[in-house]
């Protein structure tokens, strides 16, 4: 699970994106899908990335588990150069087509953030996620939402596209267009199955920002199995 940091202005930007990622499932990606962990499976998401222009770092781990029919999690990021300490739980929940061989599947999910460093405010994300397996390599996910910045509490709506092709069975292209804390944003990158229950990936973004941001991110996802089945 994931929720990101990434404000309008310059100076603040790479850590609201970093914040915004954290609030949804599935790797660092902005666009969610609609998928969800079963009751008894468990994954923990790690992820680094580094704005170029910003000179920023972001961390990012993120533990979560089935437990009956939904997905909670715990979201814990941290930047450098701006210095943001977010803690906050999160919640997904499948309520269409959570079979396997689903081809549309719907989820919700809602998450908040506490802003350790500054002051304890908090802010948080809502967000309704699509998802459409086109064909048997492509799957298309779509995702519309509200974010509440921890700084403030201004309220931003959120929406994305993001399609992915799985070149093999073990590696997946990605590429997504996603709109956020009133900035666009174009992410490209791929996500490695390097064995069962272990799935590296890397990314590229441009943010639209004052002049336009270049972010890498790399991530490590880990998954374990408690009698829970897929």
């Amino acid at each position: 699970m994931r929720v990101n940091p990434w404000p309008a202005r310059f100076g603040v930007a790479v850590p609201m994106l970093a914040v915004t990622m954290a609030a949804h499932a599935g790797g660092h990606f902005e666009v969610d899908d609609a998928g969800t962990l079963n009751a008894g499976e468990c994954q923990v998401e790690l992820w680094g990335g580094h704005g170029r222009k910003t000179d920023i770092n972001f961390y990012h781990a993120g533990p979560s588990c089935g437990v009956g029919v939904v997905e909670l999690g715990l979201n814990w990021d941290i930047t450098r150069g701006v210095r943001t300490n977010l803690l906050g739980p999160q919640a997904k929940w499948t309520f269409f087509g959570r079979e396997p061989d689903s081809v549309v599947s719907a989820a919700v999910s809602a998450g908040a953030q506490y802003d350790v460093h500054h002051g304890g405010q908090w802010g948080g994300q809502g967000l309704l996620a699509l998802s459409w397996q086109a064909l048997a390599p492509l799957q298309v996910n779509a995702n519309l939402g509200v974010d509440w910045a921890t700084e403030g509490g201004d309220r931003y709506s959120r929406g994305g596209l993001q399609v992915q092709w799985a070149v093999r069975p073990d590696f997946t292209l990605i590429a997504e267009r996603n709109h956020s804390f009133s900035q666009w944003g174009t992410r490209v990158g791929f996500s490695w199955q390097v064995s069962t229950q272990t799935s590296i990936d890397f990314s590229i973004a441009h943010l639209g920002l004052a002049g336009g941001e270049w972010v890498y991110t790399v991530g490590l996802n880990q998954a374990f199995d408690f009698g829970g089945k897929r």
